[in-house]
């Protein structure tokens, strides 16, 4: 990091207020963000965060250097939903083949979705079930240290015993809710062989015909992890050990990585369980340093839900004519997502993506074909470094633009820099019109049609209904352009993507 960057400054959910972003070490900056459930295709809300902490990802990586920071995103193979989906769509496999094919086919299409959004891989991206030894080794620590019992085949965590235990961290300083108020808010398991009522599974058994592993604290039937366990067993695997830190490890400072983030939704419980379980196991005051949490998103006004008819995935957002009559491209979504700041609530409205797509059309207009220069600038950076204030960077390539159409090409390789901190404008002018052009070639019946309708009612002196289609076309990116046949005379109309 040189001595000119802006200090990085981030919001801690923990604290409730910006602080200085000082890493624990300097030479692997360490990001846990929790991942996908590996069921079914993500959904729009999905996106956000996997967006959002990409742009902290660079940012990063541009402030310390890209072999200094450990980006870790796990992957949740083991799930009661994973299970569901597995017996429905494979009911002929033995379940765990169903599973795998469940898993993997998933997985593959998260991917490819979260790359067409213009996401970096982390590097790292652990699966739950390959760490079940981590898991196990957990709760056996955690049951030998008096913060968790068995109990009818299960493991739990207990609340009381973390808050009864002196000097260390209390359930519920995350979320910001006393016991009281967590229990009234939250769908708490109603079990017999619960202690209290705030106490969460570590592990239980498997029912029969679910997948099962040989289980910890010395319980005799196969079992399967806790969701909440899960990451904790990760981020410690994959963020902890290189250094020192982890189960062998009684120091600790080493035992403590740099930002864990997430969506808001997942504060409580899964954060603060995973807190209470890593703190107690390790013997630390928190378990990262900076917790950070994107807010939530509805769609058109509306929580996004099944039932509204309002319930959209990436997939559909850049394969499908669902919203908003078209496909989008990933980086118009990418985009419009970024102009609204992460900690805000998010309406994700088809006039945002166009209005995103005319900004990336400008933008592209400007840099042309140009690489990217290395000039930073600072208005992006000094947003960037303030809280991740994208709509504030944004604004700032905008007035690079400006700058960029006057004609000068260090401007033009400028813009694009500084545009890659956020992700966009990755590729050249050339590239972004092609890929339009090939989704619209999809629908070039359906354009021909339009242009017919339009002449007919320009042969009727109905300028008004040419006008309306003229618009419609426009707004999907469709410039038509009117001239004469050399030979008859007569109108022609021949479309392109809008430059």
């Amino acid at each position: 990091m040189s001595d000119n960057a802006p200090r990085l400054r981030l919001y801690n959910t923990l604290t409730h207020q910006k602080e200085e972003f000082v890493p624990i070490d300097r030479e692997n900056v360490r990001m846990y963000v929790c991942g996908p459930t590996v069921y079914d295709y993500a959904h729009i809300g999905n996106a956000r965060p996997v967006i959002v902490f990409d742009v902290l990802f660079r940012l990063l990586r541009h402030l310390y250097g890209k072999d200094h920071v450990t980006y870790a995103r796990n992957i949740t193979d083991v799930d009661d939903k994973i299970n569901a989906r597995a017996a429905r769509d494979y009911p002929g496999l033995p379940l765990n083949e169903a599973i795998r094919k469940v898993t993997e086919t998933t997985n593959a299409q998260f991917q490819a979705d979260v790359a067409a959004l213009g996401c970096l891989a982390p590097t790292t991206q652990p699966r739950a079930t390959e760490y079940l030894d981590e898991m196990r080794g957990l709760i056996d620590r955690l049951v030998k240290r008096g913060f968790a019992y068995v109990a009818d085949d299960h493991v739990l965590f207990s609340v009381a015993a973390m808050n009864n235990a002196q000097g260390g961290p209390r359930y519920g300083a995350l979320a910001r809710r006393s016991l009281d108020e967590m229990i009234a808010g939250a769908r708490v398991d109603v079990a017999s062989y619960k202690r209290d009522e705030m106490d969460f599974v570590l592990w239980k058994p498997s029912k029969a015909g679910e997948p099962g592993w040989p289980s910890p604290a010395g319980i005799s039937v196969p079992g399967r992890p806790g969701w909440h366990i899960e990451c904790s067993a990760m981020s410690m695997a994959k963020l902890l050990s290189p250094f020192g830190g982890g189960l062998e490890c009684d120091d600790p400072e080493k035992n403590v990585f740099d930002i864990h983030a997430g969506g808001i939704d997942l504060v409580f419980p899964h954060h603060e369980n995973e807190i209470a379980q890593s703190c107690c196991a390790l013997g630390t005051q928190r378990m990262a340093n900076i917790w950070m949490h994107n807010g939530f998103l509805q769609v058109e006004g509306q929580k996004m839900s099944k039932s509204l008819g309002n319930f959209v995935t990436i997939h559909e957002l850049l394969a499908t004519e669902k919203f908003g009559g078209r496909k989008w491209p990933g980086e118009v979504l990418r985009l419009a997502m970024l102009m609204t700041h992460y900690r805000q609530p998010i309406d994700f409205t088809a006039s945002a993506l166009v209005e995103a797509e005319k900004t990336l059309d400008a933008w592209y207009r400007a840099v042309g074909d140009v690489d990217a220069g290395d000039t930073s600038c600072a208005d992006v950076l000094n947003a960037l470094a303030d809280d991740l204030n994208t709509s504030k960077a944004i604004a700032a390539l905008h007035e690079l633009r400006a700058e960029a159409f006057k004609g000068s090409e260090g401007a033009r390789r400028t813009l694009k820099r500084n545009a890659n901190l956020l992700g966009l404008l990755e590729g050249t002018e050339s590239e972004w019109l092609a890929g339009k052009a090939q989704d619209m070639a999809v629908d070039g019946a359906e354009i021909e049609a339009r242009i017919k309708e339009r002449l007919s009612y320009l042969r009727e002196k109905n300028f008004a209904e040419a006008d309306r289609i003229r618009g419609e076309l426009l707004e999907k990116g469709i410039q038509l352009k009117d001239g004469k046949d050399p030979t008859t005379g007569e109108r022609v109309t021949t479309w392109e993507v809008k430059r």
